[in-house]
């Protein structure tokens, strides 16, 4: 059956459920689920977080006996694995649905097309594809972390137009205008974690929590603090629900990392590469916890260490119309840079936006 324009309407609706989820779902994909009969849409649901029902379960317990001989548009195939909730698959071939749309096969390899599979052997006819790319971008932190256990990384960066963080004299408060700010704090608010370096814990001695907007949780703080500088006193330390990890190596004193634990912080021990925490050692650690995503922000040094070390996926950059100026200002990147042109990290699939004054630019490091 050829995919009709009602189609693409259903799916785009199913598609803006699951983005409710964000913020809420991981470590689980963001998923959508409508139900429509004729024309017109009986049921919808979306995943809300793990434990919860998913997405497809909520739209058939709505629709009740509406459910048989209807279509249901759904953004990620049906799970066939128990989870923290049974799988859905058998519900809905159990469900009477008559046809089922999804944009896009679920990449974990438990499921993996097991949940389309069994749909048509159950009768039900199934598109598959629909919207795909839009599903993609939408589950792409947990695309990421499904296939590899490492969290998506995405790399915040705001600066002048110039490329410089703060004044010669380290004011950097703020460069970006509300508006910038404001998105800034919504990408706290839907990230797993939030990775810094120590450099910007003692400069600037900041809360690393998500404000100015609805956050459902605090995203869990990580500081990569090699020999253990963190003030026991910092504001990072007191200032949320549940402690920063402090990333340290054996090069941490026993008496600084006795004091920050005494303070509250979870000290990790981890080990260094180039005599930083191995950032690669401290993402698995991280997906280990079950974090999907992670926001890095902070100094040039990190950033340099993340672009160079190939951990980037996504860049985002938040630029404000003005010039800073001077050789001793530090710049968004520091570390020892590219020696050619042609050795420069390219950024693809960019885009671009205006927030307020500023500029917001994202897009994606690493081959395509």
């Amino acid at each position: 059956m050829s995919l009709t324009d009602a189609d693409h309407r259903f799916m785009r609706q199913a598609l803006r459920l699951a983005q409710r989820g964000r913020g809420h779902a991981s470590p689980n994909p963001m998923v959508g689920a409508v139900i429509v009969s004729g024309a017109e849409i009986v049921s919808a649901g979306y995943h809300r977080g793990p434990g919860t029902p998913h997405a497809e379960i909520i739209a058939l317990e709505r629709a009740g006996d509406k459910a048989r001989g209807a279509v249901m548009y759904l953004t990620l195939e049906p799970c066939t694995h128990q989870g923290r909730t049974p799988p859905c698959a058998p519900a809905v071939c159990a469900s009477g649905l008559a046809r089922v749309v999804t944009a896009s096969q679920d990449p974990n390899p438990r499921v993996a097309g097991a949940g389309i599979e069994a749909l048509r052997e159950a009768g039900i006819e199934v598109e598959v594809g629909l919207l795909r790319e839009q599903e993609n971008r939408l589950n792409e932190a947990y695309r990421k972390y499904i296939t590899t256990g490492r969290p998506f990384v995405t790399l915040k960066l705001a600066m002048s137009l110039d490329g410089k963080i703060a004044t010669r004299a380290g004011q950097s408060r703020w460069i970006t205008g509300e508006r910038a700010r404001a998105v800034a704090h919504r990408m706290r608010a839907d990230s797993d974690a939030l990775l810094v370096g120590v450099a910007t814990v003692i400069a600037d001695d900041p809360l690393l929590t998500a404000r100015h907007v609805r956050a459902h949780r605090q995203p869990l703080r990580v500081i990569a603090d090699s020999k253990a500088r963190t003030p026991p006193g910092a504001k990072i330390i007191h200032a949320a629900d549940r402690p920063p990890v402090i990333a340290v190596t054996e090069q941490a004193g026993d008496g600084c990392v006795r004091a920050l634990r005494e303070a509250g912080a979870e000290v990790l021990v981890m080990s260094e590469r180039a005599g930083r925490v191995n950032l690669a050692a401290l993402l698995d650690e991280l997906g280990r916890r079950e974090v999907a995503s992670v926001l890095v922000e902070g100094g040039g040094e990190i950033a340099a260490s993340i672009i160079e070390e190939g951990l980037a996926d996504k860049l985002v950059v938040f630029m404000a119309p003005k010039i800073i100026g001077g050789a001793d200002a530090p710049s968004a990147v520091a570390g020892c840079g590219a020696a050619a042109i042609e050795q420069a990290w390219p950024v693809r699939e960019t885009r671009c936006r205006r927030l307020g004054e500023d500029f917001m630019i994202e897009g994606y490091l690493g081959k395509d």
